[in-house]
């Protein structure tokens, strides 16, 4: 029987984000696999959270395509693009909290998205619409560090998954909005 490399990635994307910890038997378990089948496309966790990150970059790439990021104001882009990554914001939690991703050079699909969202921050900033205290790059980072919150708060049960943009993105927009000097 064929296994399905993508139905196996979902799985453990879905199960890891969940309970981070899971073991590579819980992940085969979940699966419906073997874990010497499991084993056989994924070496160990590390070859794992690999997949799982160039499946994370992947859905990070899908949904800053559908958020049509220059189209209107920036910060009309910046909430379609909240919205539109809500599907994946427990992988991205997941993988906000694994080390191991940060600790080579691997990098090059994070830079991407990197570039991406900081050209919205920059337009908003030569707008007039964005703070111009606040680096772009900074800017990016709140984004991740907010969409990984509120996907663990989610998760918990603590918030609906239905507030998700509008908590993101206001929570986010509200402090980077410039505001006029009295």
């Amino acid at each position: 029987m064929a296994v399905d490399r993508d139905h196996v990635l979902r799985t453990a994307a879905a199960l890891l984000t969940r309970k981070s910890t899971a073991t590579m038997d819980e992940v085969a378990k979940a699966a419906g696999i073997s874990r010497a089948t499991l084993h056989r496309h994924f070496a160990g966790r590390d070859a794992l959270v690999r997949a799982l990150e160039s499946l994370g970059i992947a859905e990070c790439e899908a949904a800053l395509d559908a958020a049509r990021l220059d189209e209107g104001s920036a910060s009309e882009a910046v909430r379609r693009l909240v919205g539109e990554i809500q599907p994946a914001a427990g992988l991205l939690a997941f993988l906000y909290g694994e080390h191991q991703l940060w600790e080579s050079d691997q990098h090059a699909g994070w830079l991407r998205l990197d570039t991406r969202i900081g050209a919205v921050f920059v337009r908003g900033q030569q707008a007039g619409e964005f703070r111009i205290d606040l680096s772009p790059v900074w800017l990016t980072e709140a984004l991740y560090g907010l969409i990984a919150s509120c996907a663990w708060a989610m998760q918990d049960g603590r918030v609906a998954p239905k507030d998700f943009t509008h908590m993101v993105a206001e929570l986010l927009l509200g402090g980077a909005l410039r505001r006029e000097e009295p």
